[in-house]
């Protein structure tokens, strides 16, 4: 969904050409995040100063180590050893024996499983969320409701643990059944993102799981912490019901291990979260082999607000949209189109509203706004605020970074700039909002319909007409079609996805466990008879 680097990927966690802790100087220990006594929490979570970033019913890695930072000030808070090749290659093999036992145990029982993952993670969620802040760099409600949508997950998937399946359909033949079969595909490879590096896994994870299949996961080398911290959680409930390990494991990595992922005959499936540009590669290299994929890319999202719109909800939703998680979600808010009726006064409100934000370090309570996650991000940031101003663009609020340690940039309003603009029409991963005057309907349905993209969208208007028409054929071409509300903040119930660009892959609730399945239609004979369908006589 994005275009900070994030998978497959360019990485930004830093390597180290260090061997091993024996040969670090104890100063250069000293200075990392997790030595320091405010930060002796993160042991709570089974961290260390070094961390093996692989397992598959132990734990190992023999590749690069890597440092993870704190975005909030750039500082170093652990190393991690990430999979070589070999590694990645004995895990797969772990992973599929293991998925042999998992297959044969009835959903309901996996079900039950999923249920005590669930649990243990709720037992930790304020640790595991302020993992998410010092790590990832979301504020800490964020990160706490990150997991809460991980534990969320897990409740939705016990549930649907006694309900997947498929009909028993009318046969046209007598003495005839006809069944259709639902199975695991067997192993679920999961390349997930640096934003949600706790929720996006654990869509994938409880629902792949209860259907039947094992998982390996590659999170954002960026957040690798956190990959290791959430899957010892899982690992100490696999122990605990004497299952394998391997069922949900990890290869921490970067380009190698997710290209030999997207390439493996053996990974039954691919679920790929990350940028576009990244995730075209990913699709044409599992559809070489005639994988299976399941794609959540880039998004380009707009508000549209009428002159009916009730501004008390745009100006907060708009916020929020823009500005949640410093614009770094999938479903973000991009793009803001406004009648012209109101257009002056919504932009005088927002302005107002930014004005307020409270910034600073996103593990604070009281904090609404963090660093973005790299310093890539910022240099990202600022090149698109210039080319911004280069195609007839005004910032009206924001467009610097800010004079502080870390990532941070300050929230963006930009006006002035054509709708179909070279610069609004590339997702930029920051806090940048551009804001458009529109005459009517027709006009500003066709315009959020007109980038490739296709997640998100939301409409303000007390007009029902309009509304039906917006949910219609005509309407939005997104996944996510909203009225009244943000385009983020979307709930587990529903299927997560969008279309075009956006990879049209569907994770979370609805029928999205049908992805992790493979169909069968079955035909059982039980009569002494053998008629042949469409009344086909051969003899």
């Amino acid at each position: 969904m994005w275009r900070v680097p994030r998978l497959l990927c360019v990485y930004v966690a830093r390597k180290s050409k260090l061997t091993g802790p024996l040969n670090r100087p104890a100063a250069f220990m000293s200075t990392l995040l997790i030595n320091q006594p405010q930060y002796a929490w993160l042991k709570e979570l089974g961290l260390r100063e070094d961390n093996e970033g692989v397992y598959n019913g132990s734990w190992g890695g023999r590749g690069e180590v890597i440092t993870t930072y704190c975005p909030a000030n750039n500082e170093p808070i652990a190393r991690v050893r990430q999979a070589s090749m070999a590694d990645y290659e004995e895990t797969v093999k772990k992973a599929r024996e293991a998925w042999r036992i998992w297959a044969d145990i009835p959903a309901p029982k996996r079900g039950e499983v999923v249920r005590q993952i669930g649990d243990a993670l709720r037992e930790k969620i304020q640790v595991l969320g302020s993992l998410v802040s010092l790590e990832m760099g979301k504020i800490l409600v964020e990160g706490v409701g990150e997991v809460q949508e991980y534990v969320d997950i897990c409740d939705y998937a016990v549930g649907l643990s006694r309900m997947i399946g498929g009909p028993i359909l009318p046969s046209e033949r007598p003495g005839h059944a006809l069944i259709e079969q639902w199975n695991p595909v067997g192993l679920v490879g999961i390349i997930t993102a640096f934003n949600f590096p706790v929720a996006v896994y654990g869509w994938n994870n409880a629902i792949a799981m209860i259907c039947g299949n094992a998982c390996l996961w590659k999170g954002a080398p960026t957040t690798s912490l956190i990959s290791v911290a959430v899957t010892k959680i899982i690992a100490k409930v696999l122990e605990d019901n004497k299952l394998p390990g391997a069922i949900c494991s990890l290869t921490c990595g970067g380009a190698d291990i997710g290209t030999a992922m997207a390439k493996d005959e053996r990974m039954n499936l691919l679920s790929f979260t990350g940028s576009t540009r990244v995730g075209k590669q990913v699709a044409l290299m599992v559809q070489e082999r005639f994988g299976r994929s399941l794609l959540e890319l880039g998004g380009n999202n707009a508000i549209i607000a009428f002159e009916d719109s009730d501004l008390s909800l745009v100006v907060p939703s708009a916020l929020f949209a823009a500005v949640g998680t410093a614009g770094q979600r999938c479903t973000t808010a991009r793009r803001l189109f406004l009648h012209e009726s109101i257009h002056d006064e919504v932009v005088n409100r927002l302005k107002k509203a930014y004005a307020q934000i409270r910034v600073g370090n996103p593990w604070d309570s009281n904090v609404l706004y963090g660093p973005l996650h790299t310093k890539q991000a910022v240099s990202m940031f600022l090149g698109a605020v210039e080319e911004a101003k280069k195609e007839g663009g005004t910032v009206v609020y924001g467009g610097k970074v800010m004079d502080r340690p870390g990532n941070y940039v300050e929230p963006t309003i930009v006006t002035g700039l054509d709708h179909n603009a070279s610069i609004v029409h590339t997702e930029t991963f920051a806090p940048i909002l551009y804001v458009f005057k529109f005459k009517n309907e027709d006009e500003v349905f066709a315009w959020n319909n007109e980038v490739k993209q296709g997640l998100s969208s939301s409409i303000f208007t007390k007009d029902l007409g309009r509304i039906f028409r917006w949910l219609g054929p005509k309407g939005s071409d997104c996944g996510i079609v909203n009225v009244n509300i943000p385009t983020s903040g979307a709930e587990i119930g529903g299927a997560f996805g969008g279309e075009k660009h956006t990879g049209g892959g569907r994770e979370s609730g609805s029928d999205a466990w049908k992805q992790y399945m493979r169909r069968s239609t079955c035909t059982i004979n039980y009569s002494k008879d053998l008629p042949l369908a469409q009344g086909i006589k051969f003899q």
